[in-house]
């Protein structure tokens, strides 16, 4: 018998984090969501009851900038769902500013958005991962972590941040049987492009980095991703 997994998803609502949860419904894996908008977390979770009506989806209004927003959320899944198999660090803001033009209230804003919550979520999940040794957690960082944008100062500064906590994540789980991948997609479909004139046939699609995550969920158990770097094909832009 296949024992259903459950997945908790930051910022579930939009762009990639959207896009893997319908993938991962797809799968049949159970889900816990949250937003910072209660109309678009209700109109998701219908959206992904049609996608798969037998899986469970939990969702909880919260802003993941908040570190008691993230640790109730975190709390709230595992009173609902039981042991997290899944962790999707996706919430993240993008600033196109420079460092030296950014608002005074910017680097820490982007600090807990970008990086605080997959520190608290991997604290408050990680010790439980490790006495059933198994679970997965996957970290959506940015190409901005090994190529920094002058024009992203701060967003830049965040992602290297949050690659390099990744990597710490890997080494402390890989004896205990947890995987730990790191994705770094380049120019991609989300919001932040909102009010840019784009083709989409020139980037990375939110579902592309959900096919990718999907497809190393399924892989065996002997083989993890450290990282994978998605970029369009002709280029970032």
């Amino acid at each position: 018998m296949i024992q259903t997994k459950n997945a908790l998803i930051t910022g579930a609502t939009k762009g990639i984090g959207r896009a893997v949860s319908i993938a991962f419904a797809k799968q049949g894996i159970n889900l816990s969501i949250c937003s910072r908008n209660e109309q678009e977390l209700s109109d998701f979770k219908q959206e992904l009851h049609k996608v798969n009506p037998q899986i469970t989806v939990v969702t909880l209004l919260a802003d993941c900038s908040k570190r008691d927003d993230v640790i109730n959320f975190a709390a709230f899944t595992e009173k609902k769902l039981g042991f997290v198999d899944i962790i999707v660090n996706n919430v993240g803001m993008y600033k196109h500013v420079s460092i030296l033009n950014d608002s005074e209230d910017s680097f820490q804003k982007q600090i807990d958005t970008n990086l605080m919550p997959s520190y608290e979520l991997y604290r408050f999940f990680g010790k439980s991962m490790v006495s059933v040794g198994k679970g997965h957690i996957f970290n959506i960082c940015s190409v901005a972590a090994l190529n920094p944008i002058a024009e992203a100062g701060v967003y830049s500064v965040t992602k290297y941040a949050l690659l390099g906590l990744n990597k710490v994540m890997r080494l402390e789980m890989q004896g205990h049987g947890v995987k730990v991948t790191a994705i770094i997609p380049g120019s991609t479909l989300t919001d932040s492009w909102k009010g840019v004139e784009v083709d989409q046939n020139t980037m990375v699609l939110p579902e592309d980095v959900a096919s990718a995550i999907t497809n190393i969920l399924n892989m065996s158990a002997g083989a993890n991703v450290d990282e994978l770097i998605i970029k369009p094909a002709p280029g970032q832009i």
